[in-house]
This record gives C-alpha cells, structure tokens and sequence, in this order.
C-alpha cells in the first residue's frame, strides 16, 4: 500500500494472492487492507488536500504530464504484468490499455488548465462577482479487474487535475499490477498524501472508504450490485457510479451484415467478454437472421485465437476469475435449458494451463425469459434473438433496465438516429460495435436506469469532483 507518501504494509498481517488466470501461478501477494488504513489513508488525503487545491493548475499539470511520460516510457513492463495479472492478450489488448492511460492523463493535465471561471454580472452596480471552480477534497476511486489501469485512471486522473487529494482501491484480482502502476505515479512527484493507494476486499477497505466523513466524493466501475451497495453506503457524498450494461446490439434488415457481423468480433470478444460496453444481447431482424449467423460463425472460426495471452498470435484469453467463468457457465446452460441452440463453444477449453479460458460462444433462438439475454454475463457470447421491427427492438432494449450502451445497424442513417433517440441508453453508435468509444466523450448510463449515474471521459469528472464558488465584491 502507499500511503503519505510511502509504500506502508497493513496494520493486519493478512495478504492476498495475486493469481495469473493464464497460468495459475502466483505472481504477487498484496497487503489485505482493513478500516485503520483507510483511516489513515483519508487522514493523509485531508492534510494535504489544501495545498495540492491550492496549488496552480499549471503545476498540477505538470506532475500529470510527467506521470503521462512515464507511463510511455514503462509501456511494455507495464503491458506485460497486466497481461499476466489480468489475462488479456499482451499485443492485441494489453499495449492498447496502456496507450489509452497515457491519454487519460495527458487529457486531465491539458484539462486542469483550461478551467475557467466567470464574471456574471450583480443586480447592483457597486458590486463584481466571481464565478469559478473548487475541488471538493478527498475523492475515492474503487476500480474493477477488466480494465485495471484505465478504468481507475479515467477517474482518478481528472480528480487529481482538478485539485482533489484521492485514494485509490482497485479490484483484488489485479491489485498486482495496480501496484506496479503506483510506482510510476511516485516517481512522477505527487505531493505526499496527495495520491494514497489501498489494496484489500472491497466488503472491508470499500465499505470503509465509502462511509468515511473524511471523504468527500466516491467513483466507482463495476458491478450494478456493488454499485448499489456504494450508492447507500456513501449517500450525501458526490457520486459517479459507472455500472454494468448487455450491451444490445440491433441488426435490421438493411444492414450491411459483413460490415455488422465484422463488428461482433469486437462487440462480443474484446478481453474476452469482460466488458460494461460488450455485446451480449443481438437482436437481428427475421429476414438475415440466417445469413448473418453464418457469417458471425465463419469469421469467429476464422479470427478468435483462444489461447496464451503472452502469444502475439492469441486474440482472446481466460476469463479473470472462477466468479466470471461460474457465470458463463451458469447463462450458457440456462439459455440451452429453455430452448437456445448451442451453435458454437458453450464450454471451458481444455488442455490449456487453467480452466478459465471460455470458448467464443454462439447460442441462436434465445428469449427474452434467459439470463443471457436480461443480465449481464461478461463473457465470450454471442447470443442471437430474433425480432421483426425497429420497435420490437427498442422495446426489448428498454424492457431488460440497462442503460449504458447500444449499436444498431441500418444504411438509413434517419432509421438509425430514430433507434438512437428511443433507446433509453447514454451512448449509442450507429453501425458500429457497443465497444466502440472515445475518451475525450462523455460516457455513462441513462439515468434512471441500473447502469448508474454520472459520466466519466473528457472532462466530465473534472466538472462533477468540482463545484461552484461565488465571491462578491463590494466597492
């Protein structure tokens, strides 16, 4: 852990294997937090949260500028332990999440300086006003495992460019190279306390920082359930919850099925399903149900490479964790149970070093009544369910709750603008994958819906760990 400025072991005893799901071997044992490092990690956070605020934003982005440096210039060590800490493969995947954290922080860096404030005018002529914006002071940030840098980092980096003091909780499983990340941070200068990095479970260290008075604004990615939980253990604090999608994918039957079944490949098998913004619902019109299911099989058989992550010729490797696998397992039989038909994989791949690797998995004539189709499985699926209209769609997308992501495929752009508006969701791309986003956008779910609140990407986190100040002058 890293705390006040210096790497510190728990006040317990007890640590956490940091198993590689690739391998099965340990690679790295992490101090297992408990609430007394969260105490003192808040209490670090608190004392230096005034400078660091009240520092020149020109500063603060010169310390994210030389953490964006670093980063670059650790790219392959830091590619390589998330490889074997996370799983994915090392040259499709892996480089691609440490390039996009080095944007995280260069965006936040080039953010912080330009902030601004205004001049609204007073009702009486004898006073000035100043408009301008506050940091709110401490922040926590409680990343998952699918994306260990970048989901952490398209939070805290914002966080730390506005003027907050932050402490970082990331996901267990990748702890470890969450790790190896912090170091990169200290040696870019933080100020002591300013940046604070805890690893434990997130039912202890989580639950404590999230209840903390000490701490004023809670970012979370991750699961609706534990999102959930957050929203109520950190009520009255300002919250960004980043939750789960299915990701419902529409294909109509004007669409260019070569162009839309291309998209699948990324949609459904980028980190091997482990993904907010994966395709795990395909609703496709009746009329090129068959013919696209054909080409979604051949070109899976052509391009998906189950196998080593460390291999340049792997495009997709195991599942994280036994948790996510029990899940594939558990939709994957349900989903056969009541009437899919299994067209390809459905099963754990075996002969290879541990039995999280999922086959590419590809189930047609699924309903809405399967878990496959109302929740979110993270993993490598393709499930197929036939619809008639736009607007059998669009009340399907509607109906399972989630709100995050969507794709629809049409050449009338007119068509696709109108799924678009009706979908209840934050981000819809038209004839593109639901994997398909850009950091500098603001991302997130529709409210109201079970993919939470609040957006990250550009300077969305800026603005929301933030708040306004008015001073008024009297002359």
């Amino acid at each position: 852990m890293y705390i006040d400025g210096q790497w510190q072991s728990s006040s317990s005893i007890d640590r956490i294997q940091s198993i590689s799901p690739s391998s099965g071997k340990v690679i790295a044992t992490v101090s297992r937090g408990n609430t007394a490092d969260i105490d003192r990690a808040v209490g670090a956070a608190r004392r230096a949260s005034k400078a660091w605020a009240s520092a020149s934003p020109f500063y603060r982005a010169e310390v994210m500028i030389k953490a964006s440096q670093l980063i670059a210039d650790e790219r392959d060590t830091l590619a390589r332990a998330l490889t074997d800490d996370q799983g994915k493969p090392l040259v499709k995947e892996a480089y691609d999440e440490v390039d996009e954290l080095v944007l995280y922080f260069s965006m936040a860096a080039e953010d912080a300086k330009r902030q601004s404030g205004t001049m609204p005018h007073s009702v009486d002529p004898t006073r000035r006003v100043l408009q301008y914006r506050v940091p709110l002071g401490v922040v926590g940030v409680i990343s998952p495992w699918n994306w260990p840098y970048t989901m952490g980092a398209e939070v805290f980096a914002p966080a730390l460019a506005a003027g907050n003091s932050v402490i970082w909780i990331p996901a267990p499983s990748t702890a470890a190279c969450s790790a190896l990340l912090v170091e990169v941070f200290v040696e870019a200068g933080f100020p002591e306390g300013v940046f604070n990095f805890v690893t434990g479970l997130g039912a202890e260290v989580g639950d404590a920082l999230c209840a903390h008075p000490g701490v004023d604004g809670i970012g979370f990615v991750g699961s609706v359930a534990t999102g959930e939980k957050i929203a109520y253990r950190a009520a009255g604090k300002k919250q960004i919850l980043e939750l789960g999608g299915n990701g419902p994918f529409v294909v109509l039957e004007d669409a260019d099925l070569e162009k839309a079944a291309r998209a699948v490949m990324d949609a459904s098998f980028l980190c091997a399903g482990q993904s907010c913004t994966a395709g795990e619902l395909f609703l496709v019109h009746k009329g090129v149900k068959e013919e696209f299911l054909e080409m979604v099989v051949s070109m899976t058989k052509e391009s998906i490479n189950l196998g080593d992550p460390f291999s340049p010729e792997t495009t997709m490797g195991p599942l994280n964790n036994e948790a996510c696998a029990d899940k594939f397992d558990e939709h994957v039989g349900d989903a056969v149970a009541k009437g899919a038909r299994l067209v390809q994989g459905g099963k754990r791949e075996g002969g290879l070093p541990t039995t999280l690797y999922a086959q590419a998995t590809i189930l047609d004539s699924v309903s809405p009544d399967m878990l496959i189709a109302s929740s979110e499985t993270f993993g490598p699926v393709v499930p197929i369910l036939e619809i008639s209209s736009d607007q059998e769609a669009i009340s399907l997308v509607n109906r399972f709750g989630f709100g995050l992501t969507s794709a629809v495929f049409t050449t009338d752009l007119a068509r696709g603008l109108a799924y678009a508006e009706s979908v209840e969701a934050g981000w819809v791309n038209v004839n593109a994958s639901t994997n398909l986003w850009e950091s500098h956008l603001p991302f997130g779910g529709r409210s109201g819906t079970l993919s939470g609140r609040g957006r990250v990407g550009g300077t969305s986190v800026l603005e929301a760990f933030s708040e306004p100040k008015v001073v008024i002058l009297q002359l």
